[in-house]
């Protein structure tokens, strides 16, 4: 069994997710911590709870998603695992921090590659890899079936979708993620959002005004 710490980031209100065991062996998925306060906030939980952090991952790599990176690596030393088609994202984060007045200084460590079908392990529990393009090129979403729950990154949130009118995005193709990769999960499956709110599939079936052109 696992369990799911949600922590808010940054200005920009970002979802970070510590995802951790009975074994006290732990998962960082999006660190957007920015400022020294949060990152003694992620680190405290850590620490009084005495985890091992043994994988930093990134569902995408837009700025807010990767504030940490660089800081959880200094501090844990875990290397970075995203999608190949997200690495020119991570390498135009920190002009995009330039640009919405958020300097940061950008994680430089060896990266390792997550690709559709692939599964992330937390010892005995399996984290299903889904390449879900659209907001990004590279987005992924970390798909836990065995407790019906999804970290869906910014492809999916309560009542609407990701982004598309960024760099890269594309409105069908990710219509087309949702259709494919996410509808088709259990009604039960709870999604964990880049920003805001937990939902489900069920209410998004039902609520998700995005989503009734595709069901």
């Amino acid at each position: 069994m696992v369990h799911i710490q949600q922590f808010q980031f940054s200005p920009i209100q970002e979802n970070t997710y510590l995802i951790y065991n009975n074994h006290k062996h732990a998962l960082i998925i999006d660190p957007g911590c920015y400022f020294s306060a949060e990152q003694e906030m992620l680190k405290n939980f850590i620490s009084s709870h005495d985890l091992t952090i043994v994988q930093l991952l990134n569902t995408h790599c837009h700025l807010d998603h990767v504030f940490g990176n660089k800081w959880v690596y200094d501090t844990y030393g875990v290397e970075l695992y995203i999608h190949p088609d997200e690495e020119i994202m991570l390498q135009y984060a920190p002009e995009s921090g330039l640009k919405w007045g958020l300097p940061f200084d950008n994680y430089q460590a060896p990266i390792h590659f997550l690709h559709e079908g692939d599964s992330v392990w937390l010892d005995e529990d399996e984290f299903k890899v889904l390449h879900t393009p659209g907001h990004s090129p590279g987005s992924i979403c970390f798909y836990h079936q065995a407790q019906h729950f999804i970290i869906s990154g910014d492809v999916l949130f309560k009542n609407t979708i990701g982004r598309t009118d960024l760099v890269f995005a594309s409105y069908d193709v990710l219509l087309k993620s949702i259709r494919d990769k996410l509808v088709t999960l259990s009604s039960e499956t709870i999604v964990y959002p880049g920003h805001g709110m937990a939902t489900t599939i069920a209410e998004e079936k039902m609520n998700n005004p995005f989503l009734q052109s595709i069901i």
